[in-house]
């Protein structure tokens, strides 16, 4: 059966926002993260197991007018090709490709995706989704890249006061001081 994978990236004391300020320091504010060759490794083995993704409305609004054109490799590849499930309450105003407008409650439409043949489901970026996915037990599995960075302001991934409990799967650091988690969802 497929599995809804969350992956972001954030910083040490949880913060999702504006996650180009996690990683090197020498890169201008709203670029891309650059990653070094570890955090490059792990996105290619992630996102080669996903065929679908949901994203939030906001994140498929900037996405839309960003990806298209970005040449960050191979995450614009991955992104402008993969099937894109919108959740949404309205009509998509903006086109592309391979996305559509996904209504009704999430929890029906994960279990229908999960019930589909295909690979795995992903989330990126799509904090709001995220969270509400969390709350809601949809989750299966948490692809975490924590840069070494804290003090920043923001959303965390995990506000709530909801007691969760994760297996580790992995832990990996990475040359630039990042660390990778894995956690399977109890």
């Amino acid at each position: 059966m497929r599995k809804v994978v969350l992956y972001t990236l954030m910083s040490l004391d949880g913060a999702v926002d504006h996650p180009d300020r996690y990683f090197p320091a020498d890169q201008e504010p709203t670029e891309v993260p650059e990653f070094d060759s570890l955090m490059e490794e792990n996105e290619d083995k992630i996102i080669e197991t996903q065929d679908a993704v949901l994203l939030g409305r906001t994140m498929y609004d900037q996405w839309s007018r960003f990806w298209p054109t970005a040449e960050h490799q191979p995450f614009a590849r991955f992104i402008n090709n993969v099937k894109k499930y919108v959740v949404t309450s309205t009509p998509l105003t903006s086109a592309w490709h391979n996305a559509e407008a996904a209504q009704g409650p999430l929890e029906d439409l994960v279990r229908d995706l999960k019930a589909r043949p295909g690979g795995d489901i992903g989330i990126h970026g799509s904090i709001r989704l995220a969270q509400s996915m969390l709350a809601a037990g949809l989750v299966d599995e948490l692809q975490l890249v924590v840069g070494p960075t804290i003090g920043c302001t923001g959303r965390r991934l995990f506000e709530g006061d909801d007691l969760r409990r994760l297996e580790l799967l992995s832990a990996t650091p990475t040359p630039h001081s990042s660390v990778l988690l894995a956690y399977r969802v109890s």
